[in-house]
């Protein structure tokens, strides 16, 4: 029987954030679909890139920068500056996916919550609050405290230390693979949450259970319970 974890550690963007009004956000601003994707792609990319040099980049001073060179290279240029303040506010403000609150209600009963983001703690903390869930989360963490980045070994060793229990005890609930991978490698036991029915990365370290929402998981967890 597979062991309930003590804490559960969730990813926050994309993860517990739904993201797809930004592609309307980027459409308004005139920039084509599909842009807002590769634009977080971008971003995490650049932060996983500092972060590798040594650097601990803010999350919202990538974002914004990329944000610009995007409007700039669009062949019907607005306002770059508002248009990119725009974005981000509907970035900061986006809401959470539908499984997150009935599925972090139910797992707030099989153990503690935390969230652990290369976003900023500020960010999460007004997400959990505009979706009536942040009484279940214990701690709202960033990296921004910690040396680096996920998937970097020092920003779950960061969350194991604030959190101040034993690695294994973790589990990362996460959309992103690199981020299940990076967890896995650091000790913690993973979850990922595989709300498009894509296929694993062969490369990256397998999760430990894989759960198509977080209803879906609350219920695996809840099974080994029994």
């Amino acid at each position: 029987m597979t062991p309930v974890p003590a804490v559960l550690v969730f990813d926050v963007n994309e993860t517990l954030s739904d993201m797809r009004p930004l592609a309307g956000a980027f459409e308004d601003a005139g920039l084509p679909p599909g842009a807002a994707s590769l634009w977080f792609s971008e971003v995490l990319r650049d932060g996983f890139a500092l972060t590798t040099t040594g650097v601990n980049p803010d999350f919202v001073t990538i974002a914004r920068d990329a944000l610009l060179r995007h409007l700039a290279a669009s062949p019907a240029p607005r306002d770059g500056e508002e248009s990119a303040d725009r974005i981000l506010k509907v970035f900061k403000h986006l809401d959470l996916h539908p499984d997150v609150a009935p599925g972090v209600t139910a797992l707030s009963q099989t153990a503690e919550l935390v969230t652990l983001s290369n976003g900023s703690a500020a960010i999460a903390e007004a997400l959990l609050e505009s979706g009536g869930v942040r009484g279940l989360f214990a701690q709202c963490l960033s990296v921004q405290d910690a040396p680096r980045w996920k998937p970097a070994r020092e920003a779950y060793d960061y969350a194991v230390r604030q959190i101040a229990r034993e690695a294994q005890e973790l589990m990362l609930v996460a959309v992103h693979p690199w981020d299940i991978h990076g967890a896995a490698a650091a000790g913690l036991r993973t979850a990922w949450i595989n709300r498009t029915g894509a296929a694993y990365p062969s490369y990256f370290q397998a999760p430990e259970i894989e759960a198509e929402h977080l209803v879906g998981l609350a219920d695996i967890l809840t099974a080994t319970e029994d």
